[in-house]
């Protein structure tokens, strides 16, 4: 049983450790987040756009994008500027979290899509019926609805990120899931590996908690 118990470390100090680790993946979770949420509604309106060249482009992206793994999208940002434009990134965390906004903007794209397209067009000639302009019509008719639309999708993917974000190891980042790989091989216990997934488990928990709440909060909007 010397692979699940060690009396060589402490429980309390394998928690400092992880909690460490817990630390730079909260960070990348939350910088790709937001970004993502951004790039993404930027994405959805070029995508949907009358100018075809510009939504042939962005559509491109989006497809590439979705339609290979994130780890070879970290590799490929990480490397590809050192090997082919001679300039190397420093910071290996600016890298892993550029590749998670991009991945996860292409994501959040499609759901912004599908959310605005799901919104009958007769909510737009009310709007307009009230004497509302386009924006005043979007931002009070439009967005409150494809907001509780989105929200279980979204919820998903957000659930995603943060399950991803051990990916960020690919290219040295340490996170929280490399710590408890770090103390499984030096002190030969496989704990810690289990340890880590529930930091993972309960994150999730609270975020599933929260859209939850969210959704409670526009259930009183109606497509």
């Amino acid at each position: 049983m010397n692979f699940l118990l060690n009396a060589s470390i402490s429980f309390g100090e394998v928690s400092l450790k992880l909690l460490t680790g817990f630390g730079t993946s909260c960070l990348l979770f939350f910088a790709s987040f937001f970004t993502a949420l951004v790039l993404g509604l930027l994405l959805c309106l070029g995508s949907v756009c009358h100018n075809k060249v510009l939504n042939a482009v962005l559509k491109g992206i989006i497809a590439v994008i979705r339609g290979t793994p994130l780890i070879l999208q970290i590799i490929v940002v990480y490397y590809v500027p050192g090997i082919f434009f001679d300039y190397p990134f420093r910071s290996r965390f600016i890298a892993v979290y550029i590749a998670f906004a991009l991945h996860f903007s292409c994501y959040f794209s499609e759901i912004y899509r599908g959310g605005l397209e799901s919104v009958s067009k007769s909510q737009w000639d009310a709007g307009f019926a009230l004497g509302m302009t386009k924006s005043q019509t979007f931002f009070h008719i439009i967005l409150p609805q494809v907001i509780k639309i989105i929200l279980p999708p979204l919820a998903n993917e957000t659930m995603n990120l943060v399950k991803d974000t051990s990916l960020a190891s690919t290219i040295g980042v340490v996170e929280l899931f490399s710590y408890s790989k770090q103390l499984v091989n030096k002190f030969v216990i496989l704990w810690p590996l289990f340890y880590a997934g529930a930091f993972y488990f309960v994150f999730n928990w609270l975020i599933g908690f929260l859209f939850k709440l969210a959704e409670k909060k526009l259930k009183y909007y109606t497509v």
